[in-house]
């Protein structure tokens, strides 16, 4: 059995013990599980009432690292985010605080209840994985991944994230409704339960943070064929040019779908990516990376139907 194979076999295990507790939503999980195996940040967002802080509890657990939330509100302040310094009275001297970014897996909860000050809080977390207070760098503990949630921004009280902290996210996944008969499964697990709470408490663990760090190095070995490079880079750079497309997806777009391709090569048990890998992971990967012209919003297209389009217009390599 190959190294890949190994891993693919315990991420498997992993999606077993994350389905004690959530109810379908495969495709989101394995999303997330991706961003995860890609040492990525995943954004996701969907209606209030469909698990994904949940969700992201479950996946923790089920990981063995050290857990931190952050339930974002518009009075929520950068230093609530990365802590702070404070004075000692009895050595007479600062010591800093550590906020609650210090952590293996975030939670951030609702990240756009927050203003743009706040969020940007994160962005040093995310992309040099360290925190500065006071003039001093701190690193923050390995691996270290960033799950936010948001409700979509028709909603009142909310404040569009800024697209450098959007561009920072390796996925931007969607979270939808359940289908009659998963919601059903749902409604005959909650009516065994006090309340509307469900337990995580016998979710094991699968997976150690060395695990983690060595898959992550696994992917980083993995070979990538030059036409998938070529492929992935002619997809990014269409985006640029597309009719309805104001702003196109910049070279970190690119660079994110080889990440998340090689992850979910693995989770197939290959060694190797496929067009399709990279055509799966389009959507996700891109949509919160272009913004379209106002002529497609108000006909009512939206980013996933564009890069469907897209993709089946940029042609794909043959392996």
């Amino acid at each position: 059995m190959t190294p890949y194979q190994q891993a693919a076999d315990k991420i498997q295990q992993l999606k077993s013990e994350i389905k004690k507790v959530i109810v379908g939503q495969d495709e989101v999980v394995e999303q997330v599980l991706i961003c995860m195996l890609s040492a990525g940040h995943a954004l996701i967002e969907g209606v209030p009432g469909l698990g994904k802080t949940l969700l992201v509890r479950t996946i923790a657990e089920s990981l063995q690292g050290k857990f931190g939330r952050i339930q974002f509100t518009p009075d929520l302040m950068p230093t609530d985010v990365t802590g702070h310094a404070m004075f000692n009275k009895q050595q007479e001297n600062f010591v800093i605080r550590k906020g609650p970014v210090f952590c293996n897996f975030l939670l951030a909860d609702e990240i756009n209840r927050a203003p743009a000050k706040t969020q940007s809080a994160l962005l040093e977390a995310m992309q040099e994985g360290q925190v500065t207070i006071e003039g001093s760098s701190m690193a923050l503990p390995s691996p270290y991944m960033v799950l936010a949630t948001q409700n979509p921004l028709e909603h009142e009280g909310t404040y569009p994230l800024p697209e450098a902290q959007l561009d920072r996210f390796l996925m931007h996944i969607w979270i939808d409704y359940p289908d009659e008969q998963q919601e059903i499964e749902l409604s005959k697990r909650m009516s065994s339960l006090t309340g509307d709470k469900l337990n995580t408490d016998n979710i094991q663990g699968i997976l150690q943070l060395q695990d983690i760090a060595d898959i992550h190095q696994l992917l980083a070995q993995m070979e990538v064929d030059h036409s998938i490079h070529d492929y992935a880079v002619r997809l990014v750079r269409a985006t640029r040019s597309w009719h309805g497309i104001d702003v196109g997806a910049g070279p970190r777009g690119s660079l994110a779908l080889i990440r998340a391709a090689k992850a979910l090569a693995l989770i197939s048990g290959r060694g190797y990516v496929l067009p399709d890998d990279i055509k799966q992971l389009a959507a996700p990967v891109l949509r919160h990376r272009i913004r379209l012209s106002a002529e497609l919003e108000i006909e009512g297209i939206g980013a996933n139907q564009v890069i469907t389009e897209l993709t089946q217009s940029v042609e794909a390599p043959r392996i």
